[in-house]
């Protein structure tokens, strides 16, 4: 119940930022967003055609009444249809946010798992030659454009030029090996990109909880220092570590699977939001755009319940 109630007031605390997200984002769709006027006439259209397309498509009516419609459609989830393949929005992005999770999914486990491990080696041998390896290989990690990443491993895994492994383009995914087949090279483009940033913030995080009293404590009792890591370190880590997990999903799932899906030929939410973009879609534009802000809500109601498994002690309230 009580954990009911906390969800509900996240809710409620966030419909302004819901409200402030559509508005700004409506405001720059209405003013500096594409115009379809003209996509639809042919060539030397007559003022009169210009009025009648114009009043079709809405653009005749008051700002406030345009927005009250698009604040009608976030609150029924129910955008329309696609300005580009007349399909409705709702049944696209059904069709592609299944495929983003499964292409990032992967990717961002591993990536942060693998992150919290090396984190750990590196603060067990703190200032050793074994540390600033990890971390010299942690910024070359993050020096590196995501786009260059993509490009090397493309041509390294993929192509006639390198071991010609794994597809270059598409995705036909049927059965576990196909999918295997399709995600490998996007999760190792992922892991290697997520890898560097992962490992020096939790390595920063865990080394700072390494000089607090309570691990002196465990050390002067003679505990060994895995236990210390592990028990005491790691477990009192787990705070900033969740939070820099759950608050990543959002821009995950639509932000990084804007890359590896257009430039692999993946048809998740990611394409979806770059063809949008080039054709000027504003109804799936929008639909991302407020899919994007729901699960930024759903993150913050989320990460203060992890927080109650993480440590009992802490309230909901």
């Amino acid at each position: 119940m009580e954990i009911l109630k906390h969800c509900f007031r996240k809710l409620m605390y966030s419909i302004p930022l819901l409200f402030g997200v559509t508005l700004i984002s409506f405001v720059l769709m209405v003013y500096f967003g594409p115009d379809k006027t003209y996509d639809l006439l042919g060539r030397n259209p007559t003022i009169e055609e210009i009025n009648e397309i114009r009043h079709q498509l809405g653009y005749d009516q008051p700002f406030f009444v345009r927005y009250f419609e698009y604040i009608k459609e976030v609150v029924l989830f129910d955008f329309g249809y696609s300005d580009s393949t007349g399909e409705k929005v709702t049944s696209i992005l059904a069709k592609t946010i299944p495929v983003s999770i499964a292409l990032q999914l992967p990717g961002f486990i591993l990536g942060n798992v693998l992150g919290v491990m090396l984190a750990l080696f590196a603060a067990m041998h703190r200032s050793s030659w074994l540390d600033k390896l990890i971390m010299s290989s942690s910024v070359v990690g993050m020096s590196i454009s995501y786009l260059i990443v993509i490009i090397t491993t493309q041509l390294i895994f993929c192509s006639s030029y390198g071991l010609n492994l794994f597809p270059v383009y598409g995705w036909e995914v049927n059965s576990l090996s196909d999918y295997l087949y399709y995600i490998t090279v996007p999760t190792i483009s992922s892991v290697f990109v997520a890898l560097g940033y992962n490992t020096r913030f939790y390595r920063a995080v865990i080394v700072e909880e390494t000089t607090r009293d309570h691990v002196r404590t465990a050390k002067a009792f003679g505990h060994s220092a895995s236990t210390i890591l592990f028990k005491h370190v790691l477990r009192n880590s787990l705070i900033p570590i969740v939070t820099r997990i759950v608050f990543s999903i959002p821009f995950v799932v639509v932000g990084g699977a804007l890359l590896l899906e257009s430039y692999f030929g993946i048809p998740g939410v990611g394409l979806t939001a770059y063809d949008a973009i080039t054709t000027g879609d504003l109804p799936v534009l929008k639909a991302i755009i407020v899919l994007t802000t729901l699960m930024f809500i759903l993150v913050v109601s989320l990460v203060d319940i992890l927080y109650r498994v993480v440590d009992p002690r802490i309230s909901l309230k």
